[in-house]
């Protein structure tokens, strides 16, 4: 969702019995006062299993939905022992948020609600050190 030039939005639980699990994630637009826009897509959940499935991203990145930022972010989902690697570009960096499970980042073990900066590295290694789910954003 961009809110551009105007958009009223809130969330809540609507379920009156079972807890809700979200991550509520900004990410600051490159250019001010762009029309507001809206876009939902559901990504198959074993598709990306084992691999980094590229979620969101600028027009013509090839992303399940546009945002409007030189910013990619991915979803994966990891089994316990699987590892996945991610090659980053120079002059970016990137950020891992473990939304479930557990990680271990170039061996730097992270639970669900960490999150890690990663700068100046060319590749980085993410392994599962349980069942995890995790979002890796590239950044500008």
């Amino acid at each position: 969702m961009s809110a551009g030039t105007g958009i009223t939005h809130s969330e809540y639980n609507a379920s009156a019995d079972q807890t809700v699990h979200f991550l509520q994630i900004w990410v600051i637009p490159s250019e001010r006062g762009i029309p507001p826009g809206y876009e939902q897509k559901t990504l198959g959940r074993e598709g990306r299993r084992g691999v980094l499935e590229l979620a969101a991203g600028p027009r013509g990145s090839g992303a399940a939905v546009s945002i409007q930022q030189d910013a990619r972010m991915h979803v994966a989902r990891l089994d316990a022992g699987a590892q996945i690697s991610y090659d980053l570009a120079p002059g970016r960096g990137a950020w891992l948020q473990v939304a479930r499970g557990a990680v271990a980042l170039n061996g730097a073990e992270l639970k669900e609600g960490d999150g890690a900066a990663i700068e100046d590295e060319a590749r980085f290694a993410i392994a599962g050190t349980a069942a995890a789910e995790v979002l890796l954003f590239d950044l500008a």
